[in-house]
């Protein structure tokens, strides 16, 4: 899975398709969105091999501030449109019902929720009614909130007890178990020992739930609290710890550079 993040304020790529000089210091939002050069990344990440384009209008790093619907739909409807339009499958990166309803219609075919459908209360007919498939996520807060002293008895089984719960919500409103994906929020309310301890689950979840895991590790924090790398040289932690997850069991990964990751993935692959 690339991402693709058409925000001007993400910890890693942010800004890199929105103009935010022609924004106000307190209105990122106002940014002008470059979208020829954002489906230029997307598709560039599908032809170096990406399976799923992810595409983002809100940026969830800690201490993140939300943004408005309209800003958002501006955002990555346009962005949604020309890749599907162009072959790529593409998932939104999303929160809120419209937006998922709207790139759905724009021909986005996964939605990938970081609070696993809770947010807004209309976002479990979207998907149920869409038949898409959906990917729930683990977190503890809100992306404002969430690295502000987040504490765990045990993470795994808080996590498990979590998707667990968002599993049954989505089943009951309809969504089928075969659309649903998990995700244990690496990063998101997270202690470093806490995302190490998730990474060397995944088996874990694999086992009680039988159900494809997503793996977002891509440059994080907690690879440079490791070996103090600066988020701009985390690759190579990221393919590492990514090989790490596929041994266990992880069945998509989220990440930055493709090729530098397809090529982890292989060799990971190949030794498991």
């Amino acid at each position: 899975m690339g991402v693709l993040n058409c925000t001007p304020d993400s910890f890693s790529d942010g800004g890199n398709f929105i103009d935010s000089a022609s924004a106000s210091n307190t209105d990122l939002s106002a940014g002008c969105m470059h979208v020829d050069r954002a489906v230029q990344h997307g598709l560039s990440m599908w032809k170096q091999g990406a399976s799923i384009i992810d595409v983002g209008g809100e940026s969830t790093r800690p201490g993140a501030a939300p943004v408005t619907l309209q800003a958002e739909l501006d955002r990555v409807i346009p962005v949604i449109r020309a890749l599907s339009t162009q072959g790529c499958t593409v998932s939104v990166d999303s929160m809120k019902a419209e937006v998922m309803r709207q790139a759905i219609d724009a021909g986005a075919t996964i939605i990938n929720d970081v609070s696993a459908l809770t947010f807004d209360p209309d976002s479990l007919s979207v998907v149920a009614e869409s038949g898409v498939d959906v990917c729930l996520m683990h977190m503890q807060g809100t992306p404002d909130t969430m690295q502000i002293n987040p504490e765990y008895n045990n993470v795994v089984e808080a996590v498990t007890t979590f998707l667990a719960q968002r599993i049954e919500a989505c089943l009951q409103a309809g969504v089928k178990e075969a659309s649903i994906i998990l995700d244990p929020g690496i990063g998101f309310g997270k202690r470093l020992d806490d995302n190490i301890t998730l990474i060397r689950a995944i088996d874990d979840f694999k086992r009680a739930f039988d159900l494809p895991v997503l793996l977002g590790l891509s440059r994080k924090s907690f690879l440079g609290q490791l070996t103090g790398a600066g988020v701009e040289d985390r690759e190579l932690e990221t393919a590492v710890a990514g090989a790490v997850g596929i041994a266990n069991g992880v069945d998509i990964l989220r990440v930055h550079d493709i090729p530098m990751q397809r090529r982890a993935i292989r060799l990971a692959s190949a030794l498991t």
